[in-house]
């Protein structure tokens, strides 16, 4: 008579009743009722050009959409989908905790520059649109002239270097494009303008205009200009008022 091997009965049975208590505990979580509430944390900009009220009503579009679901009805990937749709949203991610909570992790768009004109709007580090908010203004230096809001190459490269530099940043208020793409920029302190031209060598033109400030604000002549030119190569020329 073969002898029973209990071993492998005793490892058969355990495994039957693992992938019982598995299969149990994950009927039981899919099944498992939302928390009504939405966790949304924002990233990336101390002010809040998008209110958490908006993301709600973003994750929540019908009664379809409400958290008193079921775990697996519901599709967070559309849920992401919904708010990177949103124009001040730069990406999101939407993440289900295992006690049914739905998390939001946004990161906001970072305006650079604001568009003035019949329509008004930002333009974000990408060099993508932006729409004014409601809840926060920023501040950014003004983009006036002859801009088209589908070609804001320049007006994007510009303001870039202006967010990024200190000492743009604090001297800068205004960046003006003339229909030949030249660009102008408007000093906040002083009433001269600073002719850039186009941006080939860049970076050259804005240490001149360093070179500059330093020195006619030693010599206290920063008042006596009512142009300054950095379109030549090696100099800056500037015309008296």
């Amino acid at each position: 008579m073969r002898q029973i091997n209990w071993n492998y009965i005793k490892a058969g049975s355990l495994l039957l009743l693992v992938g019982g208590l598995f299969s149990f505990s994950s009927n039981r979580n899919n099944s498992r009722i939302i928390s009504p509430d939405i966790v949304v944390n924002f990233y990336g900009q101390e002010n809040l050009f998008i209110s958490q009220t908006t993301v709600n009503k973003l994750l929540i579009q019908n009664k379809n959409d409400t958290p008193r679901v079921a775990k697996e009805t519901l599709d967070l990937n559309r849920l992401e989908q919904r708010l990177k749709s949103n124009p001040m949203i730069k990406t999101a991610n939407v993440s289900l905790s295992i006690n049914g909570e739905i998390k939001a992790d946004i990161v906001q768009k970072k305006p650079i520059v604001r568009v003035s004109g019949t329509t008004s709007y930002y333009i974000d580090e990408d060099g993508l649109q932006m729409p004014l908010s409601k809840n926060h203004s920023a501040r950014v230096p003004l983009a006036t002239g002859i801009i088209d809001k589908n070609n804001l190459k320049n007006i994007t490269v510009i303001a870039n270097k202006i967010y990024n530099d200190a000492f743009l940043k604090t001297h800068i208020i205004e960046i003006r494009q003339e229909k030949n793409k030249t660009i102008i920029l408007k000093p906040r302190l002083y009433d001269f303008e600073i002719l850039i031209g186009n941006l080939e060598t860049l970076d050259k033109k804005i240490n001149n205009l360093k070179a500059f400030y330093q020195k006619a604000k030693k010599d206290k002549s920063l008042n006596s200009y009512s142009k300054v030119n950095l379109q030549f190569e090696n100099q800056v020329v500037c015309t008296k008022k």
